[in-house]
C-alpha cells in the first residue's frame, strides 16, 4: 500500500522518511507504523508456531503445557489485533495523503462546483419564475445569542 501511494520502493522511501521528516510527515507515520507492523507480524509467526507445536498430532499436552497453550493463544490474538490496527492505520494515513493532495490541487474549483451545486437547490422565492436566479442565502448566526455558555 505504502509502495503504492508513493510510487517508490519501500527500500527508497525509508531514507526520505528519516532525513526529511518536515516535508512528508505522513510518510514518516506511515513508515513508522509499518517498522511497528513488521515487529508485531513477527511476533505472530513466533506464537503461531508455538501454538502449532504445543497442539502437534500425536502430542499429549500436560498440565503444566495448558497454562502456555493458554497464554500463547491470547498472545497470538493479541498481536493479530495489533497488525490489523497497523494496516487500518496505514491505510488512515494514505487516505489523508490523499485528501491533502485533492485540497491542495483546487480548492478554488471545489468551492466554485459547491457554489454551483448549491445554487441549483435554492428555494425561489413566491412568484417567482424558474429561469431567475435565487437570491443569495444570508450569511452568519441565524439567531442573536443569549451570551457566552455556562
Amino acid at each position: 500500500m505504502i509502495e503504492e501511494a508513493w510510487g517508490l520502493p519501500i527500500d527508497a522511501l525509508e531514507p526520505l522518511a528519516v532525513r526529511l521528516p518536515s516535508q512528508d510527515p505522513l510518510l514518516r507515520s506511515a513508515m513508522h507504523i509499518r517498522s511497528t507492523m513488521v515487529v508485531t507480524d513477527n511476533a505472530v509467526t513466533v506464537y503461531r508456531n508455538r501454538l502449532h507445536t504445543l497442539t502437534r498430532p500425536g502430542h499429549l499436552s500436560h498440565f503444566y503445557d495448558l497454562e502456555r497453550l493458554t497464554s500463547s493463544a491470547a498472545d497470538l490474538r493479541v498481536a493479530q489485533a495489533e497488525s490489523q490496527a497497523s494496516l487500518r492505520a496505514i491505510s488512515h494515513v494514505i487516505e489523508a495523503r490523499e485528501a491533502t493532495a485533492t485540497a491542495d490541487r483546487a480548492p478554488a474549483a471545489r468551492l466554485a462546483q459547491a457554489a454551483v451545486a448549491r445554487s441549483g437547490h435554492a428555494p425561489r422565492a413566491v412568484g417567482q419564475s424558474p429561469d431567475q436566479t435565487a437570491p443569495p442565502a444570508t450569511v452568519g448566526p441565524s439567531a442573536a445569542g443569549r451570551g457566552p455558555y455556562r
